[in-house]
C-alpha cells in the first residue's frame, strides 16, 4: 500500500532528471493559458513534459476524468484540507519555545484527523470506480487507498486518534494551587487536577442565567482578574508558558508515548499528499477546461505522439480555445500542417483576419499536448517541442534606452541563443516598430536563420513584403541543409473576413483596400464624402 512514489501525472520508475520543455511563465501568460487554468498553489510551467510515455500516461488520466466527472469533483474536495494540513505545519514551525511539547502535540493529533479525513474522501470517491477507470493512476491511487482503509494499520490508527482526541477534549479546566506567605504573597504554585468539567462563575448573574445557586467544588469563589486582559505581550507569553509547562509536566509520559504513533502516520502518509497536490490541483482545473469546452460544443482529440525528433506538427479543424470560451459566435477552425513542404510559415492577412488567433491557437495547442491533455483539434499529430518561444506585441518594452526595434531585435537575439532543431518558435506582428523596407530586411534575415536552423516557427506580420522574398530565403536555406518556408494567408470572402488560411501569396492591394474601405478611405467613399459635403455647402 506504499503510496511514497505515487504521482497523478508521470508514470512509476521514471526518471526525474528528464529536462524540462523551455516554456517560460512568460510564454504561458502570452499564450493566455494562466487565464485558462487559473492555477493558485503551482505554476503551468513546471507541468509540461516531452517523454512522450508521461504524455501517454496524463493522456489517460485525463480520459478517465473526461468519462468520470465526479473524479474531479473528489480531488477538488481533497484540496481545501490539504492546505489546512500545510497551514498546520506552517503553524507548528512558529510555535513558540517551551509551548511545543503540548501544542505540537495538538496540533499533530488535528493532522492526523485531516489525513483520515482526506483518506475518507478518496475511497468514498474512487471505490465505485475502482473497476471501471482505465489509467494507471487511478487504478493505483483506488487500489491502494481501497487497501488502506481496510488494513488492520488504518483501523489501529482510527482507534488510537479516537482514544488520543477523546483524552484531549475531555480536558475542560484544570486545579491550580497557590502557596501564600505570612503575608498573603504567592510563593509556590502548581497543578492539583485535571478536570473534565469547566468550572462555574460564582458571581451571581451567572448563577441567575444557568438558574443554579448551587455551590460545589467546581464553582469558583473569587476570579483571578484581569486574567490575560490588559497584560503586555511578555506578560501574556509568561502566563501562557506557566500552564503549558504545568500540563506537559502531567501529560509528560503519555506524550511520549503519543509521539511515536503521531510520528509513525502524520509523516509517513501525509507528505505523499502535500507532495501531490500541485498535481491534483492541476489536474482538477484542467479537467474544468476540458469540460467547458465540451460544454460549449467544440472537439478535444486525443493527439498521436510522435518522437521530438521527427518534428511533427499536423492539427484538422484547429481552433483556439480561450476564443472558443469566449464567444458565442461559431469558432472558425483551420488546417495547420508542418512538413517537408514547410515547416516555416509567413502568416498575412488583413487586420483583425484572425492571425494572432491562430497563431496563439498553434501554441495552445502543442502546450494542451506537452501537458497530457486533449488538444483543441478534429485530430492531430505532434511531436513535443523542447520549447516553446514567442515574440508578441508587449506594452512593456524597454525602450528608453534601445528604442522599440532595438528592443525588438534584442527579444530575437534571446530567442536565437536558447532556440534548437525541436523548438516551436511563435512570432506575431513583430518588428512592427519600424519601416516596411527595414522590417523585411530583418524579418528575412531572421526566418533564413530559423530555416538553416531547422525549426519549426509561423511568423504572422503585416509585412506582405515579406511573402515575396519566401523563394530567396528558400535557395539560402536549401545551400545550409535548411528546411522549407512558405506562405500563409488569412483570407477575405466577398470583402468579409473569413478568419480561414491557407497556402497562398498574399495580394497586398486587397487587404490594403479593404483597410481603406473598413475606416471609409476608399477612393470611392472619399469622393462621395465629396460630393455631399458639395451639395450641403450649395
Amino acid at each position: 500500500m506504499d503510496l511514497s512514489e505515487f504521482s497523478l501525472l508521470y508514470p512509476p520508475m521514471y526518471d526525474e532528471s528528464t529536462p524540462l520543455p523551455d516554456i517560460t511563465e512568460e510564454t504561458v501568460e502570452q499564450l493566455e493559458l494562466d487565464l485558462l487554468f487559473d492555477l493558485k498553489n503551482c505554476s503551468l510551467s513546471d507541468f509540461f513534459t516531452v517523454a512522450p510515455e508521461v504524455i501517454r500516461y496524463r493522456q489517460d488520466v485525463f480520459d478517465d476524468m473526461a468519462e468520470f466527472p465526479e473524479i474531479a469533483e473528489t480531488l477538488s474536495r481533497v484540496v481545501p484540507v490539504l492546505l489546512d494540513i500545510g497551514e498546520l505545519r506552517r503553524l507548528a514551525a512558529g510555535t513558540a519555545v517551551g509551548t511545543a511539547e503540548t501544542q505540537s502535540y495538538l496540533f499533530s493529533i488535528t493532522e492526523i484527523e485531516l489525513y483520515t479525513l482526506c483518506i475518507s474522501i478518496l475511497h468514498d470517491g474512487f471505490a465505485p470506480l475502482a473497476d471501471k477507470v482505465k489509467s494507471e493512476a487511478f487504478k493505483t491511487l483506488a487500489t491502494r487507498i481501497n487497501e488502506l482503509t481496510e488494513s488492520e494499520y488504518y483501523r489501529d490508527l482510527n482507534e488510537k486518534l479516537s482514544a488520543l482526541t477523546q483524552r484531549v477534549r475531555d480536558i475542560k479546566s484544570i486545579t491550580v494551587g497557590v502557596n501564600l506567605d505570612s503575608q498573603l504573597r504567592p510563593v509556590y504554585a502548581g497543578v492539583l487536577s485535571i478536570n473534565s468539567r469547566p468550572f462555574k462563575s460564582g458571581e451571581v448573574i451567572d448563577k441567575i442565567l444557568r438558574l443554579d445557586f448551587r455551590r460545589d467544588d467546581m464553582t469558583c469563589i473569587a476570579p483571578l482578574t484581569p486574567f490575560m486582559k490588559g497584560q503586555s505581550e511578555n506578560q501574556q507569553y509568561a502566563t501562557a508558558h506557566a500552564f503549558y509547562s504545568a500540563i506537559n509536566d502531567v501529560f509528560r509520559s503519555s506524550i511520549h508515548s503519543w509521539r511515536r504513533v503521531i510520528q509513525m502516520y502524520v509523516l509517513e502518509n501525509t507528505d505523499f499528499l502535500l507532495r501531490i497536490l500541485p498535481e491534483i490541483e492541476f489536474v482538477v482545473k484542467a479537467s474544468r477546461v476540458n469540460a467547458a469546452l465540451k460544454k460549449r460544443g467544440v472537439k478535444l482529440c486525443r493527439p498521436e505522439i510522435r518522437p521530438a525528433s521527427e518534428r511533427v506538427l499536423q492539427f484538422y479543424n484547429l481552433y483556439n480555445p480561450v476564443v472558443a470560451l469566449r464567444i458565442d459566435d461559431d469558432i472558425v477552425k483551420n488546417d495547420l500542417i508542418f512538413d517537408d513542404d514547410a515547416m516555416i510559415y509567413v502568416l498575412t492577412g488583413p487586420n483583425r483576419g484572425g492571425k494572432s488567433v491562430i497563431t496563439c491557437a498553434l501554441g495552445q495547442a502543442v502546450a494542451f499536448a506537452m501537458l497530457g491533455m486533449p488538444v483543441p483539434a478534429d485530430s492531430a499529430v505532434i511531436s513535443p517541442a523542447d520549447g516553446i518561444y514567442t515574440h508578441f506585441p508587449t506594452g512593456s518594452e524597454d525602450t528608453i534606452d534601445k528604442g522599440r526595434l532595438g528592443e525588438e531585435c534584442a527579444r530575437l537575439k534571446e530567442i536565437f541563443d536558447r532556440v534548437t532543431p525541436n523548438s516551436l518558435v511563435l512570432l506575431d506582428e513583430t518588428l512592427s516598430s519600424t519601416g516596411a523596407y527595414e522590417a523585411s530586411y530583418i524579418a528575412a534575415e531572421v526566418l533564413t536563420g530559423f530555416a538553416v536552423l531547422g525549426c519549426r516557427c509561423l511568423f504572422s506580420t503585416h509585412l506582405h513584403e515579406l511573402a515575396s522574398k519566401v523563394d530567396e530565403i528558400n535557395k539560402n536555406s536549401a545551400r545550409e541543409g535548411g528546411v522549407k518556408v512558405d506562405n500563409l494567408v488569412a483570407g477575405i470572402s466577398d470583402g468579409q473576413r473569413n478568419f480561414k488560411i491557407r497556402r497562398a501569396m498574399p495580394d497586398g492591394r486587397s487587404y490594403a483596400r479593404d483597410i481603406a474601405s473598413q475606416y471609409g478611405l476608399s477612393y470611392d467613399q472619399i469622393t462621395e464624402k465629396i460630393k455631399h459635403k458639395r451639395g450641403n455647402l450649395s
